[in-house]
């Protein structure tokens, strides 16, 4: 018989707060993750996304904030430099905000409790105020340690440490803040840390931060959420890639999407033109102020906008359970970073869509991709926007950037039906881009896209019944189609090959 959360006998407050979420039924994580962290043990945990380890983590050590005797008065920390009991450290800015937004969500019954966030990008003196009196803090890793260094913040009374996905934070190269936390909060009574794989790394980093941890590891493959299901369409190039996303874009079925792309400059570039196009659009990527990315999170998580194009910085932490289409305009640099991609669709019991546009001369990462995942994803075609044959099975896989591809039926034109799956598997690998270096970094300024007058609700329709001239091809709107003809072909013939990295998308930052 499956257990519900009655059976793990918590604080009636937390019992309150899941019930008033509508949970009833852990998940697999939670079910053998929570009874372990109630005994106080320090856990290791491997756990895919979307598994439910937030609440995995946050209601044992809830718990135990709720059952203390003595708790300093809520007047006596305020005027004191912040104590957290709590601890959790985060890789990302948006997924700190995630956690934290679960967190109050958990402690909405619990009197007096206080959550807070604290990361980069945003003014000290404000993050400063929101951290006074807080038990529980939520923190990427430079700016707790700037606070700290700053003594607006001491570690010496937290209880319980939490590291939240440590392979991403390996990534990132935290590993020195990590263990620099560790000691800060040497009084500590438990650690949890939860991680992607049981990589040597992350074994390592447990060795030096955990006491004897118990290991839990749920669903050791690299499978993804059955509810999404996971389309491949083979491309031409860019421009292709561009008609292909107009047509699902523009499908009924999408009530709000995640279209991922490679680069920040392919973000500001796609959100920009589906914006012109008449669609409710906002764009987000590292290089934006926090200010505007908290905006722009808002917006998607509010309904405001429909679309959130995004480099790899939203793959982690976004949680928005109407997100029933992920577009990976770009493919990811590692092959992990699919699998945190597609889990922001098919959250809550529903079911997604994982849609993948690749080139030919993308093979190579497919098919790493598809032994990664133990499967082969579902190849299909749209009807009037179908991609050349592939190339003889002697031509070149690999480098080299896309090119713009032929164009056919741009927005508004060339859509038809979907026309059902090919079975089909994996073929390989290039980078993806295809459009000049040359194009000018645009800026952003405090207002998100889908606020804007001119792209909002107000705007008027625009439409193409009536007008004169036929629509040029290759883009989303009525641009023109660039021209790569006359460009140079870049000479990599004496640039020495990289090192091939491990799990198989290529070298290319997000």
């Amino acid at each position: 018989m499956s257990k519900t959360f009655a059976d793990f006998s918590l604080d009636e407050s937390l019992t309150l707060a899941i019930e008033g979420l509508g949970f009833t039924t852990p998940t697999p994580v939670q079910e053998q993750a929570i009874p372990a962290a109630l005994e106080g043990k320090d856990l290791l945990v491997s756990s895919q996304t979307g598994s439910g380890k937030t609440a995995a983590f946050l209601l044992p050590t809830l718990n135990g904030l709720a059952n203390q005797d003595s708790l300093i008065s809520f007047k006596d920390r305020m005027k004191a430099v912040t104590q957290p009991n709590i601890l959790v450290i985060s890789p990302t800015r948006e997924l700190a905000q995630q956690v934290c937004q679960d967190a109050i969500a958990l402690v909405r019954h619990m009197k007096g409790v206080r959550v807070a966030a604290i990361m980069g990008g945003m003014p000290f003196g404000k993050q400063i105020q929101q951290l006074k009196g807080a038990q529980v803090v939520v923190a990427t890793p430079g700016r707790l340690l700037d606070l700290v260094n700053r003594r607006q913040l001491k570690l010496d009374m937290v209880d319980a440490l939490i590291v939240d996905e440590a392979d991403r934070m390996l990534d990132l190269g935290f590993s020195e803040d990590l263990e620099a936390i560790g000691e800060l909060a040497a009084n500590r009574k438990q650690t949890l840390m939860f991680s992607a794989t049981f990589a040597p790394r992350i074994i390592t980093l447990a060795e030096r931060m955990m006491n004897d941890p118990m290991r839990i590891a749920i669903e050791t493959g690299h499978s993804t959420n059955t509810d999404i299901t996971q389309t491949l369409h083979w491309t031409d190039g860019f421009e292709h890639k561009k008609k292909l996303l107009t047509h699902w874009l523009s499908d009924e079925s999408v009530d709000q999407a995640v279209v991922f792309a490679s680069t920040q400059e392919d973000t500001d570039m796609l959100a920009e033109e589906l914006a012109e196009a008449g669609l409710s659009v906002v764009a987000l990527h590292g290089a934006m102020p926090q200010t505007v990315r908290n905006r722009r999170l808002r917006s998607i998580r509010e309904g405001r906008a429909k679309i959130l194009v995004a480099t790899d910085v939203a793959a982690r932490g976004l949680d928005v359970p109407t997100i029933s289409h992920v577009i990976n305009f770009g493919l990811p640099m590692k092959n992990e970073d699919y699998v945190h991609r597609i889990g922001r669709t098919g959250r809550a019991g529903r079911t997604g869509n994982a849609i993948t546009l690749a080139t030919y001369r993308e093979r190579g990462k497919i098919r790493a991709l598809e032994d990664f995942l133990d499967a082969r994803l579902n190849v299909s075609e749209i009807e009037g926007l179908e991609p050349s044959p592939p190339p003889a099975r002697g031509a070149r896989d690999g480098g080299g950037r896309d090119g713009g591809g032929r164009g056919r039926g741009g927005f508004g034109g060339g859509r038809g039906r979907d026309g059902g799956g090919r079975s089909g598997g994996g073929f390989s690998g290039g980078r993806d881009g295809g459009r000049g270096g040359d194009r000018p970094q645009r800026s952003f300024d405090d207002k998100p896209r889908g606020e804007r007058p001119s792209y909002g609700d107000d705007r008027p329709k625009r439409d193409f019944g009536d007008r004169p001239a036929p629509r040029r091809e290759g883009g989303f709107g009525d641009r023109p189609q660039r021209s790569f003809d006359d460009r140079p072909k870049r000479d990599f013939g004496d640039r020495p090959a990289p090192a091939r990295r491990e799990g198989g998308f290529g070298d290319r930052p997000a």
